[in-house]
């Protein structure tokens, strides 16, 4: 009989999904010592965790007949994912529980923030009776900007649609097929920031979207207006928003998450009344602890019934010889697809991938939903994985052509990526090398030999003396070293381009500096 361990709070519908296999046992062990842990995991063939169990490789050692752990919510990071991967355990997620959850606390902060009330509840509380003092604006008519058109930004523009506001999604991925399709006009960020009334954020926290919203942008927003962030912490400048509070740029903000918390009790946005403060609630809805308890535990149950399940984060299930063989392609893919949502610019609209050599031995579309995985999980980490990868290409209308040929172009066993999107098209080609593994031996019709690693900055320019040198200078300026660098041309004095491998991130306003030094002609920071 298995053994279905659970070591965190959730909710008792989600448990009775469990207890509903009748070949189990559910054993329900809350708040343990990673040695209690230790000892409890031994014999359990599934582990239901939320965010306070860390799960270690030690710990995944530890369990000798461990087939799969489930994370009631959407982020992992407290799961070791290599180590449960290496051991063959799938990994699954429960990433759209909470979207309604979050979409409504959005919505419920906007209004709030519009109407001024919490503000004029507190008022009453002390006995006032300020009406003129709370007067504030009717949604119908605004215009709403929402950064960010994943599943929960979607959601919210439905619901501001229907208050007849006029709705402005920016995204990378959104496309103008699906922008009309959901009523929303489809903007840039500068665009979508400069028009709004209200603007609400939905990306991720990643280093391009790290104070999104700092000093300068919050300058270019209408003087009015009101902003509200129930994503992560960190997309908006803090500190910049409470200057731009303090002047009357910024009308009201509305924020839910905070880039440290607890909130600190001398925070400066704690002094504002017309600032909404919740402490992190967006999924804190009974229905919201329910779905993800009961989505996380109807995976289990279908693993441990050996049924089709849906929401992998990683995906171990090959078999030994299959492991073997793809192992590295399925690297090599996901690489590919990281590299290509940063090379791009604008929505894609297509892509073709051809597996040649070894990769195209058929796999079961593995490998394709591994490049798409690594394509969209740059934008939507967490939410994106192995087996629902294809529906988010099918709802960004990305069409997806597989070609399988005997022999590459460049080396016999290859996969080459052409991803066209609204902006333009790219190309890329990907090996692998026995003793240095994925390479990237062909970038947008030039050869280079650089591993798809690291840091990288990828240029295109004019090949002429002293290029090198600018760019060298600059990087050089901020104290970012040099570990590798690549140049592809086709003939001297024409087009190059180069690829250079460094110890650091580089910042945004130093792709800024070699944007504009004379010949350059694209410039991108590409992290994998």
């Amino acid at each position: 009989m298995a053994k279905i361990l659970v070591t965190d709070d959730i909710s008792a519908t989600g448990i009775e999904v469990l207890e509903s296999l009748d070949e189990a046992t559910v054993d329900v062990q809350t708040n343990l010592s990673e040695p209690e842990l230790l000892r409890a995991i031994a014999d359990a063939d599934a582990l239901v965790v939320r965010s306070q169990t860390t799960v270690t490789e030690a710990v995944i050692e530890a369990a000798k007949k461990l087939k799969v752990i489930g994370r009631a919510g959407v982020g992992v990071d407290n799961i070791d994912l290599e180590a449960a991967t290496r051991r063959g355990i799938l990994v699954i997620n429960a990433p759209d529980g909470n979207t309604i959850a979050a979409a409504e606390h959005t919505f419920a902060m906007m209004i709030s923030l519009a109407r001024h009330i919490p503000a004029a509840n507190r008022d009453l509380l002390t006995g006032k009776w300020n009406r003129k003092q709370w007067v504030g604006v009717e949604l119908r008519g605004k215009t709403l900007s929402v950064l960010g058109m994943g599943r929960i930004g979607t959601e919210v523009a439905k619901r501001a649609k229907a208050f007849e506001m006029t709705v402005m999604g920016y995204d990378p991925f959104l496309t103008e097929e699906r922008a009309q399709s959901l009523g929303v006009i489809k903007a840039t960020l500068d665009e979508a920031i400069q028009a709004a009334d209200f603007i609400t954020v939905h990306t991720p926290l990643t280093k391009e979207t790290h104070h999104m919203l700092d000093a300068a942008k919050l300058a270019t927003m209408k003087r009015g207006v009101r902003l509200i962030n129930c994503a992560r912490g960190g997309i908006i400048d803090e500190l910049a928003l409470a200057d731009a509070l303090q002047s009357g740029q910024v009308a009201g903000a509305a924020i839910d998450v905070f880039e440290k918390e607890p909130l600190a009790d001398d925070h400066p946005l704690r002094q504002f009344t017309n600032v909404i403060l919740t402490p992190h609630l967006g999924a804190s809805t009974i229905e919201a602890q329910e779905n993800v308890a009961i989505q996380v535990a109807e995976e289990i149950v279908k693993v441990l019934r050996d049924d089709t399940f849906e929401h992998a984060v990683n995906l171990p299930s090959l078999s030994p010889q299959q492991k073997a063989h793809l192992a590295p392609y399925l690297e090599l893919a996901e690489k590919l697809g990281v590299f290509s949502a940063q090379l791009g610019q604008g929505a894609p609209s297509s892509v073709s991938i051809t597996y040649a050599g070894d990769a195209a031995t058929p796999d079961g579309g593995y490998l394709t939903r591994t490049f798409l995985k690594g394509l969209f999980g740059f934008q939507y980490p967490g939410e994106v994985n192995y087996v629902n990868a294809l529906q988010y290409a099918e709802e960004a209308g990305l069409r997806v052509q597989e070609v399988r040929e005997s022999r590459g172009r460049v080396y016999t066993n290859e996969i080459s990526i052409s991803l066209q999107t609204d902006a333009g098209s790219h190309h890329l080609t990907g090996t692998l090398y026995s003793e240095s593994g994925p390479r990237i031996v062909e970038l947008d019709g030039y050869p280079i030999d650089m591993p798809v690693e690291g840091i990288l900055l990828f240029t295109r320019h004019m090949d002429k003396p002293g290029m090198i040198g600018r760019i060298g200078t600059l990087l050089g300026n901020q104290s970012i070293n040099i570990a590798g660098m690549q140049v592809g041309r086709r003939e001297s004095g024409g087009e190059a381009v180069m690829l250079l491998m460094v110890d650091r991130s580089i910042s945004s306003s130093v792709i800024d500096e070699i944007a504009v030094v004379d010949g350059i002609l694209m410039v991108r920071a590409i992290e994998l």
